[in-house]
């Protein structure tokens, strides 16, 4: 099962301005270009609870289409849950993969946010990441990964400028 994970962030990378987690109010037009086609043509995304609470306003539910949601708390979000469509786990990552590889899934869009990027990137899961980097550095905001002690090696495979500004998509595998 191909993993890949997608995210927009700052120059010192982060993922959100201050507390704020609206991307969309400093994330560029061509990020909004690139990144919403992903999400529609994808058949699975895992997000974090964070992730979800930020988006779910605009959250297309449409058929054939399944979302799940890792939390700490899968209780809390029962009467959202959607058979189908909308799911909320807590199981690991690597427990939630083996599961939705015997379903039949062959790929994954990862939207975490710095605590899941972190549990997919210390389990080994992650196939590529696609990164679009702002030319714009937060004092305060979540980072791409919210883990300390981490390090992981990536190998860029392609580069492209989207904008004047300088927004860069960035896209790279990942060595397991």
């Amino acid at each position: 099962m191909k993993i890949t994970m997608v995210m927009v962030c700052s120059v010192n990378g982060r993922i959100t301005k201050g507390n704020n987690p609206d991307v969309y109010l400093w994330s560029s037009k061509e990020d909004k270009d690139f990144f919403l086609p992903l999400v529609k043509k994808s058949k699975l995304i895992v997000m974090g609870s964070k992730t979800y609470e930020a988006v779910r306003k605009n959250l297309d539910l449409s058929q054939n289409k399944l979302r799940i949601v890792l939390t700490k708390n899968p209780k809390k979000y029962s009467v959202q849950a959607i058979p189908g469509k909308l799911e909320f786990t807590n199981q690991t990552p690597a427990s939630l993969v083996n599961r939705l590889r015997k379903l039949g899934h062959k790929s994954i869009l990862l939207l975490g946010g710095g605590v899941i990027n972190a549990l997919f990137l210390k389990a080994k899961l992650v196939d590529e990441l696609q990164l679009v980097v702002e030319p714009l550095i937060f004092g305060q905001g979540q980072l791409l990964v919210a883990e300390a002690n981490f390090n992981t090696s990536l190998m860029l495979i392609s580069h492209k400028v989207l904008n004047r500004q300088g927004t860069l998509l960035l896209k790279y595998k990942t060595e397991k």
